[in-house]
């Protein structure tokens, strides 16, 4: 309304005549009608009816007097409102025509030119098929031996001739036997033939590989007028028009110059229209016109206009009952109107006022005061008051409700943000307190710590969490176990599912029964007032949430009831997803601990220090193993599954019993990563073939043997990080292992890498989740670890300490495996080789240094069965192996005995008859060695037998 007047008065120019004291307001702004004639009807509205009649108030455009006679300003206004109008419609006129003939312009054209195109196309392909058809010899050339060499020539030359796209000659089958395309020759026609070979020409539109085209297909008759060959030639559509592109440039020029001079003319007509009427529209002079004093008796704020002297032009209904005016108000000077004089001074000074806020009697009116001549209008101001009082208090009501929508806007954002029970219950004492309470505890059942879902009744709590505005209250602190006591308002929230309010606990008999004596101290400490509502989520009470006000004197509440029934829903949901995610995460650690080695075997080729830790997010598929091999050797490998979860672990604990099962078979590394990798595709096909989404593909693997006799560790990796080497003087280094594609994936072989190691090296290996995570790069984590393992000589145990120190994130996302490996070499003292001949005459030959030797390592009482073993490995090796054949005698934890050969078939044990001569050799070896077995090398095998060393 306050824009309405005074952008009408200021822009307008509109200037008051003959205001005189005591007119009322809708008199004193009316418009000036012209004189009612003869069957007109009366503009006036039933309250100006009521009232005695007035002089009009005449207004004048231009805000000056003088001048030759003026026209009515009704009669100007209604002439420059349908001058404007006929402007507009005549603008949007011209845009329309020539919009419209431009389009039927390019319609006509493009189907004009599509369908002379298509006729023009259809014509040339008809007439160059039946000319070339009917051309002397062609029915000739069909009859030739290799009528191709006869048509091909005169085809091409006709084609380039006639300037169509191809003409093709085939025999009634269709076979054709010309094309502008070699390759094409001798292949099937691609188009309808039947009309021609019934004697008829047929033209038909298809789209080729060339575009849309149209083809005509002739029949070729001989001098009997049989049919003996076809002639096709096509044209593309493309070739015949182009018609439309020579003349779209000329018709859109045409268009935009018609377009531009029909804006440019209607634009120039408009703006002087425009000018004329000063800028405002038919909508808004006929409201004006119309409908102002409508507007001024029913709007429902105050409205005030006053002239540059500080006197009462008008005052609207609403007005004069906001400020009680006096009937007579109009016309006399604010200072006599009985305001206050803060109010008073601002309606006459005409200062700028936005929601100032005056009391006037017993409301609080908010004023907005602007004025009218800053575009040159007259002078004076404009107010509007608004009654706040109502406002005032509803805006206090509304803060609080906004308050508490934040809060649980807060609460949904704060609450939840990880799945650890604890943490969450934390969560909700954090948002709660100061903003809703001043301590707040939350007590769960012990099942629900532990992941579990509680049953039967709840009668014993575990106090969860705890925050206040001071850490002094004496309430039952964290750690504490809690019986709930039938009568207190917790066991009946527990029983009932709801909240129940204690608005005054010095009368709360129930809830001083729960500990007399800490209940008294809670009172005397200020707390007087709770809240208790109970942890639900899916019918299941998992706990209760206490709120307590202390510092506010105002008692809990409904409201405040139904608020925290909201807060302890959202948080109830959080807590059972972490209850459900602890359980499954328990689970899967259970598992995982179950699947991986809990105690490292015995053996002294290396000292081994080894680290899991799981993720704290998930349990992951990281793994390792050290493993024992037969010659004093030990395998390391390190692997990782893809993935969180059960189906993780479970995937784990297949990988790891397959390498110990494929360990036994004593292979390279290269080899046993073959075997693993297809026996994870398998895996995966199987799971596929059942249905099943959970595939292995993404597993990696790291499988090390370090042989202590010649220090020579062989390494192969499928897909897994490179390990690293620390030497004895403190250096580190990431050797060079070939980096194989990851278990799953098939069709490319592993390679192994040879290190040698000096004695006192440590082998490094690890997972991805210690070098790798959000926030570093793997070569950053490469660089940290150096830097961790380089130094001074510690321990494996230290080192892995120290690993861990440097590059542990704060929050683990992914887990971690790693392994410390120091080197041992076996001592020359301890190792013992012979060269055997070939000849049987040798075996006591054998026989008798190992017998010294034996005597020389202490072992005189394992000599008798030492020899039986190398008398029968050594003969099945001269009599079925081939040269050279060594023997090795090893002192390690166990004596062992090796029998190489180039041979590569191995013995096998079986039971021989009473009959037969041999075949117990075997037999002998198995029964006396605790272990023994055959492993493959590149030059042929090794027999190996151990026996336990006795005890001193």
């Amino acid at each position: 309304m306050v824009r309405l007047l005074g952008r009408s008065w200021a822009q307008s120019g509109l200037t008051f005549t003959g205001l005189r004291p005591g007119r009322r307001p809708e008199a004193a702004c009316r418009l000036a009608d012209p004189p009612e004639g003869p069957g007109q009807r009366s503009r006036q509205t039933p309250r100006d009816r009521q009232t005695p009649p007035h002089r009009p108030l005449s207004v004048e455009l231009g805000g000056q007097h003088g001048g030759g006679p003026r026209r009515p300003w009704t009669a100007r206004l209604r002439s420059a409102l349908s001058r404007r109008s006929i402007a507009g419609q005549v603008f949007v006129l011209h845009v329309v025509i020539v919009l419209l003939l431009v389009v039927a312009a390019a319609v006509a054209l493009v189907l004009q030119v599509r369908h002379d195109s298509s006729q023009e196309a259809r014509n040339r392909s008809l007439a160059v098929a039946e000319t070339f058809a009917n051309s002397p010899g062609t029915a000739e050339a069909l009859a030739a031996p290799d009528p191709t060499a006869l048509l091909q020539p005169r085809a091409e030359a006709a084609r380039k001739q006639s300037h169509v796209d191809f003409i093709v000659v085939m025999n009634t089958e269709g076979i054709r036997y010309t094309h502008p395309k070699q390759d094409r020759i001798g292949k099937k026609f691609v188009g309808n033939i039947g009309p021609a070979l019934a004697g008829q020409p047929v033209t038909e539109e298809i789209t080729g590989t060339i575009g849309p085209l149209v083809q005509a297909v002739v029949p070729v008759k001989d001098s009997d007028g049989k049919v003996v060959g076809l002639v096709s030639a096509g044209i593309t559509t493309a070739h015949v028009g182009g018609y439309v592109e020579e003349q779209m440039p000329i018709l859109f020029a045409a268009a935009a110059t018609a377009l531009a001079l029909a804006t440019a003319g209607t634009a120039v007509a408009s703006r002087r229209l425009m000018r004329q009427t000063r800028g405002l529209g038919p909508y808004e002079m006929t409201r004006m016109y119309e409908h102002h004093d409508a507007v001024l008796h029913s709007v429902r704020e105050g409205v005030l206009i006053l002239s540059g002297e500080g006197r009462l032009v008008l005052a609207n209904d609403e007005a004069q009952r906001l400020l009680g005016l006096p009937k007579d108000a109009e016309g006399r000077h604010v200072s006599e109107l009985g305001l206050d004089s803060d109010t008073a001074g601002l309606l006459a000074s005409g200062r700028v006022a936005t929601d100032e806020v005056h009391l006037v009697g017993d409301r609080l009116v908010a004023v907005n005061n602007r004025p009218t001549d800053r575009d040159g209008g007259p002078r004076g101001s404009v107010a509007t008051l608004r009654d706040s009082t109502e406002l005032r208090a509803l805006s206090g009501r509304a803060e609080v409700a906004r308050e508490r929508l934040k809060l649980l806007y807060d609460a949904g954002v704060g609450i939840g943000t990880s799945l650890d029970v604890t943490r969450t219950a934390e969560e909700l004492a954090e948002v709660a307190v100061p903003r809703f309470a001043d301590y707040v505890s939350v007590d769960l059942v012990n099942a629900v710590l532990n992941g579990d879902e509680p049953d039967g009744a709840v009668t014993e709590l575990h106090r969860t969490a705890f925050n206040g505005i001071q850490k002094d209250a004496p309430l039952y602190q964290v750690g504490e176990q809690i019986r709930v006591v039938g009568s207190t308002p917790q066991a009946r929230g527990l029983a009932t599912g709801q909240g129940v309010v204690e608005p005054d606990l010095r009368s709360a008999p129930a809830w001083l029964e729960q500990d007399p004596e800490r209940t008294e101290q809670v009172l005397e400490f200020g707390i007087h007032s709770l809240v208790t509502v109970p942890l639900r989520a899916g019918g299941v009470v998992m706990g209760m949430a206490n709120f307590w006000r202390s510092g506010k004197p105002e008692p809990f509440d409904d409201d405040d009831r139904a608020l925290a029934e909201e807060l302890v829903a959202r948080a109830a949901v959080s807590i059972d997803n972490a209850r459900r995610y602890t359980r499954e995460h328990t689970m899967a650690v259970t598992l995982q601990r179950s699947l991986l080695p809990r105690n490292l075997p015995e053996q002294t080729a290396l000292d081994v220090a080894y680290r899991y830790l799981p993720a704290q997010a998930g349990v992951g598929g990281d793994w390792f193993d050290v493993m024992p091999l037969p010659g004093a050797r030990v395998a390391l490998v390190v692997g990782d599954v893809v993935g969180h979860g059960l189906h993780a672990a479970a995937t784990m604990g297949r990988l790891r019993t397959a390498v110990h099962n494929f360990s036994t078979l004593d292979l390279p590394p290269d080899e046993l990563l073959g075997l693993l990798d297809d026996m994870v595709s398998r895996i995966d096909q199987d799971e596929a073939a059942a249905g099943g989404s959970a595939t292995i593909t993404g597993a990696t693997c790291l499988y090390a043997i370090y042989d202590p006799v010649s220090r020579r560790c062989t390494v192969a990796r499928a897909g897994h990080p490179v390990p690293a080497l620390v030497r004895p003087d403190g250096t580190v280094e990431f050797p060079e292992v070939p980096a194989g594609p990851p278990l799953g994936l098939g069709g490319l072989p592993f390679e192994t890498a040879e290190l040698v190691l000096d004695e006192g090296s440590k082998l490094v290996l690890y997972t991805d989740g210690l070098i790798e995570d959000r926030y570093r790069d793997i070569d950053i984590g490469l660089e940290l670890l150096r830097s961790a393992l380089a130094g001074a000589d510690r321990s494996p145990d230290d080192t892995c300490r120290a690993v861990l120190d440097a590059l542990l994130p704060a929050r683990q996302s992914d887990d971690i495996a790693l392994i410390v490996a120091r080197t041992r070499a076996l001592d020359a003292d301890g190792i013992a080789e012979w060269d055997v001949p070939s000849d049987p005459a040798a075996v006591a030959e054998v026989r008798s240094s190992v017998v010294r030797q034996l005597a020389e390592w202490g072992l005189d009482d394992m000599a008798f069965t030492t020899e039986l073993l190398l008398s029968e490995l050594v003969t099945n090796a001269i009599r079925y192996g081939g040269e050279p054949i060594r023997v090795r005698l090893l002192r390690d934890r166990s004596l062992i005995c090796e029998v190489f050969d180039a041979s590569s078939t191995s013995p096998h044990l079986r039971y021989a008859a009473t009959t037969d001569e041999g075949g117990r050799g075997l037999f002998l070896v198995a029964q006396l060695a605790e272990r023994w077995g055959t492993r493959y090398t590149p030059e042929g095998k090794i027999i190996w037998a151990e026996q336990p060393l006795p005890q001193l």
